[in-house]
This record gives structure tokens, sequence and C-alpha cells, in this order.
């Protein structure tokens, strides 16, 4: 099949390289365009652009996509039989979604309609989702809204990260495209009612909806106040972000596990204990927690004693505040 392959973070790229692999020809790339990244904050491509260069496919970087109607010609002229979304960052307008004869296919994060929207991976994490998916989804002009033609669950381990989790639904979300696009071309073209029936896809409905709305920097700061698994969510939700302050500087939460609560709690955000070679024992709204692995500003990440040894802590002092106001603002 003719492709037109729209993706920007590195998610997407398994998904370009298995579309590549499996034989169909992909006649662009579309993703957003260059931002400034990194210390020297230079200007770097995505990692879709940056594989699709090295594969040698045409990249477009539209800065809003629904604004250029001459890009949108362009992208129409190639000729693809489909449009193949997986996590590009944009919207697509009505006249876009209308260009393929065999539709617009989205491999989206979730078990819709089970966080639709912008960070599934991160959302299932915080609300502790036993399990999370992909579904291969026809796109419409509602936010991620459409039927679903594939769909397949994984199981979520109790210390995954996002990173962890989100590279196990990249490389899902590979294999679905691959097995689902023999079937969209199987059954052609025409009215998109017509199409969709023949492909027997599965209509979303209400029942279970929840929406993965877009994450702030207040959302990653930690508040100890908090249960212990609610603040271990977090760590794993928001990784590698998560964060609270120590002596004044950030200190980025990595790696954490709830232990079992003792009967005289300590105040939210105090180390209760140092475990060695393991971590510090750090008391939470109802328990304890327990931090494996944390970055301290300007640090490298350090797990079990080095970690101990980075921050050279004693039980008793407290976790949390702010940069500047952390010996006087409640946690």
């Amino acid at each position: 099949m003719k492709l037109v392959f729209w993706g920007t973070p590195a998610y997407a790229v398994p998904s370009l390289e298995a579309l590549v692999a499996a034989g169909h020809s992909v006649v662009g790339v579309v993703s957003q365009p260059d931002r400034r990244r990194g210390r020297g904050k230079e200007l770097r491509p995505s990692a879709v652009k940056a594989r699709a260069l090295g594969l040698g496919l045409p990249v477009f970087t539209p800065e809003r996509i629904r604004r250029e109607p001459e890009l949108q010609a362009r992208l129409g002229a190639l000729g693809a039989d489909a449009y193949v979304v997986v996590a590009f960052g944009q919207i697509l307008p009505p006249e876009v979604l209308a260009q393929p004869p065999l539709g617009c296919w989205n491999a989206h994060g979730s078990l819709l309609p089970r966080w639709r929207g912008a960070a599934p991976i991160q959302w299932c994490l915080l609300e502790g989702d036993r399990e999370s998916g992909v579904g291969i989804m026809a796109m419409e002009a509602g936010l991620d809204t459409g039927p679903v033609l594939l769909e397949r669950s994984l199981a979520i381990g109790p210390l995954e990260n996002a990173a962890q989790l989100g590279k196990r639904l990249a490389q899902l979300s590979a294999e679905l495209l691959v097995e689902a696009l023999p079937a969209i071309e199987a059954a052609g073209s025409g009215p998109e009612g017509e199409r969709l029936a023949r492909l027997g896809v599965r209509p979303q409905g209400e029942a279970g909806l929840t929406v993965a709305r877009m994450l702030t920097k207040e959302d990653a700061l930690i508040d100890w106040d908090a249960s212990a698994l609610a603040i271990h969510r977090r760590v794993m939700g928001l990784y590698p972000n998560a964060h609270t302050f120590w002596r004044g500087k950030r200190l980025k939460l990595l790696a954490s596990e709830p232990q079992l609560a003792r009967l005289e709690a300590a105040r939210p955000g105090t180390i209760e204990s140092i475990k060695p070679g393991v971590g510090l024992v750090v008391a939470c709204g109802d328990g304890p927690l327990l931090i494996r692995e944390a970055q301290l500003e300007g640090r490298t990440p350090a797990r079990g004693a080095a970690l101990i040894q980075q921050l050279d802590a004693e039980p008793g002092d407290r976790l949390g505040g702010t940069r500047d106001l952390q010996d006087s603002e409640p946690c």
C-alpha cells in the first residue's frame, strides 16, 4: 500500500520501521517541526523525522497542518491509499481526513474508550490500571472517538514505569498496524460507512469513557500528604519527571515501592529510615514509601547505596516544599 505516515516521538518510530519492513510504500512522513531540546537548546528534529531521513523518506513538518492548505494539497497529490497516524501531536482537519480512499488510521495507546486524549500511558499508570493496550482506530473529527478495527491488551507490571510500558505499547502498535493494513486494503474504497461495515469495526460508545488530559509541570510535583500508593503511581506514571526537593535542589524520583504502614507514622515527607544498600523510606499521608532510585539536580541518577551516599540523608530529614521555602512550608 502507498502510505503517508504521521508521527513525532520515539514511540512512533517502531511503527514507521515496521511498515517499511513489511513492504509498504511510505510516500511521505509528516512530523512536528524541529524544536530546541537539551541543555544547549539546540534545534533538533523529532525522532520520527530523524528516522525517516535515515530511511530516505520525504518529510513534511507543518507548524499547524490545519492552517496550511498548500501542504494539505501537496500531501493529497502524493496519492496515498491510506494515512497512518501514531502520536503525531496535532489534530488532522476534515480536509485531510477525507483525502485517502482507504481512510486515516490511528494506533492509539489505550483500550478505547478508556483514556482518549494526549497522555493515555501516563494516566493509566496514575490511576492504577491493571492493563493497557493498543487499538487501531478509524479516525474521525472527534478526539479519539472513531470505531476500533483491531485491539490487543497487555498486563501492566506493579513496578512498571511509563517509559517501560511505552516501549511495549510502541512495539504492539507496530505489530497491530502491520496486521491491520491488509484487511484495510482488502475492504477497498467507497463510501466510508460501507467501507467500515465491510471491516466490521467496533463503535466505541460512551461506557467506560475517560479522558487523558495533557499533563502539566504542576502534576509532577510530589505531594507527600497523598497516600504512598498514589505517590508511587505518580513516580511510575510521570517517569522520569515526578519530583520533590532536597535541600533546595530538585530531586527526581525514578523508582519507588510502597511499604507496610507503621502504627506511628512520621510527618509526611520525613525520612523514617535508611535501608542500607536499598534506599530511603519516606513517610507519606498513610504510610511509608521506599525510594529506590532518584536523580538530584545536576547529578546523574543514583540507586541504592549510591543514592544514600549522594544525598547524605539521615532519619528525621525532610523532603518536599519548594526550592526556596523547603524548611518553612508544610509538605
